[in-house]
C-alpha cells in the first residue's frame, strides 16, 4: 500500500475557526493519520494544539475550547521526510521578528537539505528533523518586514512540492508551488464574523467544504499566493515567469477522496474511465470483478462496465483495524492484511477473478491480498492496475524514495510480476491510457514515477540521506 501525505485546512473570518477546521481535518484525514494539528488566532495571540495519532483520537473537547479566534489553519500528516515524531507535528510555528508565524504544509522540497545546511552555516539552530521547517525559516530571515512579501520571497527560493498555509496573528496566505504538484482549493461560507468580513476555506481537497457547508470557489492556480485578511482577498504570482504545471498523477489515481475535484478534474469520473480503459487494453474471461477495497472500486466499477463482467464484493474491508497490542506468532502469516481484508468465500471458491487495484507499489500487499483469495481455492486469478508500472522514485511527497523497493523496479517483465504476487495475469493501463483526453490534458502532469523524468532538478533528497545529513550535522 502506498502512504498519505498530508492534508491542509485552514479558515478566515469565522468565530468559531477552530472547530470548524477540526470538522475539515476529519474529512482530509485519509492524506496523514500518523499527527494532527491546529493552531488558531485571535488577531493578538496564537493559540497550538498538536498531537500524535488521528483527529478524533487527540482533540476533545478541552482542547477545541483553548483555540480560540476568528482564523485558524490544521494538518494532519503522514512523514515522507522527517521522522512521524511529535516535534514533526504540524502546524509548525515560531515567534520571529516579524511577530507569529505558522505554517502548514503538504508535498516534499527538493532542495531542503541544501538550504537547511546552508542557514545551519549561517547559525540557524532546527528544532524538527522536518522539511517543512525549512520554509518557516526562510520567511523569519527573509529580506521584508510585511508577511506577505516574506512569504513570497521564502517560497521563490524552493524547488520541489509545497502547497502551503502561512498564517500570522491576522492574516492567512495560501499557496501552490509554481509547477502545481499537491492540489489547494479556495471555498467561501455565508456565515461571516461582521457584514464586511467574508469568510473564506482552504483545503487540499474541496470535498471537505461541504461538512463546514461551504461552497467552492475555485483551485488555487500552480504559482499561485492567495492573501486573505481584513482587506480582502489578493492573488499574486509567486515567481514572475510560469513553468509548465506538472500536477502529481496520483492524486486522481489514489489519494484524493472520489468525491472531491482535483486539478479541475473529477476524481470519481477520472478513475471509472480509467477502468473502462484497463479493461480495453487488458480484457480477460471472468466471473467476478473485484475491486480491492477501497480504493479500486470506482475503477472497478468502470471495467465491469466496459467488459461486461458483473462487479461483486469479494473483499470486505474492516474500517477498524487500528493499533494492536497483539504480536502474531509465527503461524499467523499475514496478521494485518487479514485483519484488514474479509474474503467472501462465495464470490471466490471455483470462479474465475479479476482483481482491480489502483496501484501496485512494493507488491507486499498485493502479495498478501493475492494468498488470502487463494486460500479459498479460485479457478483463476487475474490481477489488473488502474496506473502503469511504478519503476522510479517520488521525491515531491509520496512514501516510495528509493528505486530497490520498487517491485517494477526489480523484475523487468510482466510475467515475473504475475509470478511473485502469485496470479494467472498481470496487466497495468499503459502511460497513454493513463491519460484520457476528456478529462485531463497529459502535459500538464507529472508522471515521474512512471518514466523517470523528473521536472525538477533532484537532489540528494531521499528520507533516509535527509535524516542521515540531519544526524551528521547535530554531531558536528
Amino acid at each position: 500500500m502506498i502512504r498519505e501525505e498530508c492534508g491542509i485546512f485552514g479558515i478566515y473570518g469565522q468565530k468559531e475557526a477552530a472547530q470548524y477546521v477540526y470538522l475539515g481535518l476529519h474529512f482530509l484525514q485519509h492524506r496523514g493519520q500518523e499527527s494532527c494539528g491546529i493552531i488558531s488566532s485571535d488577531q493578538t495571540s496564537f493559540y497550538k494544539q498538536i498531537g500524535l495519532g488521528k483527529v478524533s483520537e487527540f482533540f476533545d473537547e478541552e482542547k477545541l475550547n483553548y483555540l480560540k479566534g476568528n482564523q485558524a489553519i490544521g494538518h494532519v500528516r503522514y512523514s515522507t521526510t522527517g521522522s512521524p515524531t511529535l516535534v514533526n507535528t504540524q502546524p509548525l510555528s515560531a515567534m520571529t521578528t516579524k511577530g507569529p508565524i505558522a505554517l502548514a504544509h503538504n508535498g516534499n522540497l527538493t532542495n531542503a537539505s541544501s538550504i537547511r545546511q546552508r542557514l545551519m552555516k549561517e547559525g540557524q539552530t532546527f528544532s524538527t528533523t522536518s522539511d517543512s521547517e525549512v520554509i518557516l525559516h526562510l520567511i523569519a530571515r527573509a529580506p521584508y518586514d510585511d508577511i506577505v512579501e516574506s512569504t513570497r520571497w521564502a517560497l521563490s527560493q524552493l524547488e520541489g512540492a509545497f502547497a502551503v498555509l502561512v498564517m500570522n496573528r491576522d492574516t492567512i496566505i495560501a499557496a501552490r508551488d509554481p509547477m502545481g504538484f499537491r492540489p489547494l482549493a479556495l471555498g467561501s461560507h455565508e456565515e461571516t464574523l461582521t457584514p464586511a468580513t467574508q469568510t473564506y476555506v482552504f483545503s487540499s481537497e474541496d470535498t471537505a467544504f461541504s461538512i463546514v457547508q461551504a461552497t467552492r470557489v475555485r483551485e488555487i492556480m500552480p504559482n499561485e499566493m492567495v492573501v486573505v485578511n481584513s482587506s480582502g482577498l489578493e492573488s499574486l504570482p509567486i515567481v514572475s515567469s510560469q513553468p509548465k504545471s506538472r500536477q502529481c498523477i496520483f492524486e486522481l489515481i489514489y489519494f484524493a477522496k472520489p468525491s472531491s475535484r482535483v486539478f479541475e478534474t473529477s476524481v470519481y469520473e477520472y478513475r471509472y474511465e480509467i477502468g473502462r480503459q484497463l479493461a480495453r487494453e487488458f480484457p480477460v474471461e471472468a466471473d467476478y470483478v473485484i475491486p480491492v477495497p477501497d480504493s479500486g472500486i470506482v475503477s472497478a466499477l468502470g471495467y465491469s462496465h466496459e467488459s461486461g463482467i458483473p462487479m461483486a464484493l469479494g473483499l470486505i474491508r474492516s474500517h477498524y483495524v487500528g493499533r494492536t497490542f497483539i504480536e502474531p506468532s509465527q503461524g499467523i502469516r499475514d496478521f494485518g492484511v487479514r485483519m484488514k481484508f474479509m474474503p467472501v468465500p462465495e464470490i471466490i471458491k471455483n470462479k474465475r477473478i479479476i482483481i482491480i487495484d489502483d496501484s501496485i507499489v512494493r507488491g507486499t500487499t498485493s502479495r498478501k491480498i493475492i494468498q488470502i483469495i487463494k486460500d479459498l481455492h479460485p479457478r483463476e486469478v487475474h490481477f489488473r492496475v488502474a496506473s502503469p508500472p511504478v519503476k522510479y522514485p517520488c521525491f515531491y511527497g509520496i512514501d516510495f524514495s528509493r528505486p530497490e523497493e520498487l517491485l517494477a523496479n526489480k523484475f523487468q517483465s510482466i510475467e515475473e510480476i504475475a509470478k511473485y504476487i502469485g496470479v494467472d495475469s498481470v496487466g497495468y493501463v499503459s502511460i497513454e491510457g493513463l491519460f484520457p483526453e476528456a478529462l485531463v490534458n497529459r502535459e500538464l502532469f507529472c508522471r515521474a514515477c512512471f518514466d523517470g523524468n523528473y521536472p525538477t532538478p533532484i537532489h540528494n533528497v531521499s528520507k533516509e540521506s535527509f535524516d542521515h545529513e540531519i544526524q551528521q550535522a547535530s554531531l558536528k
